[in-house]
This record gives structure tokens, sequence and C-alpha cells, in this order.
């Protein structure tokens, strides 16, 4: 099965998660994003492709849990990600 749909995300917030009280003991993080946007305007050709992302999905959120250690502390707030939506059998 192809590609359905391409989308590009932009993480606004990694929050982290953890056990115990005293924040020993890691157990996941959420990763808070949204469809990308240009910020600080474009210019008059409109040529940027956060802007080619954002015409065509223009709001939006994702938000994930992730408990695979081998994961935590790899996505960074402002990070840029693209997502592929394929179908699954």
């Amino acid at each position: 099965m192809t590609t359905k749909m391409r989308a590009k995300f932009v993480i606004n917030g990694v929050q982290q998660h953890f056990s115990d009280e005293a924040k020993t003991i890691k157990s996941g993080e959420t990763l808070s994003m949204s469809p990308v946007c240009k910020t600080g305007g474009y210019d008059e050709t409109g040529n940027d492709e956060d802007n080619t992302f954002a015409k065509w999905s223009p709001s939006g959120s994702l938000t994930l849990f992730v408990v695979n250690p081998a994961l935590w502390d790899q996505f960074k707030v402002g990070q840029k990600l693209y997502t592929d939506f394929t179908e699954a059998e």
C-alpha cells in the first residue's frame, strides 16, 4: 500500500514523566506537536516547504506518549518531523 498522506509537524512540547516522587525513575515522555507554519511571515512568493504543508493542513494537533527508553531525549522543541499515513493491514 502506498502512502496516503504526508504531514509535517513541529514539536511544541516534550514533557518528561517519572514513576517516583524524586524524579529518578523515568517512565516516559509526552510529545505535543502541531502542523508546521512559517513564523515571521512569508516572502512575496510564498515559496517555502512549511507554507506548502500549511496550505493543506492548516491546523491540528498530535500527542504521543513514548515509553521506549531508546527514544527518550531524542525529540526537541522546535524540531520538525514528517509523518506518513499509510493504511495498516
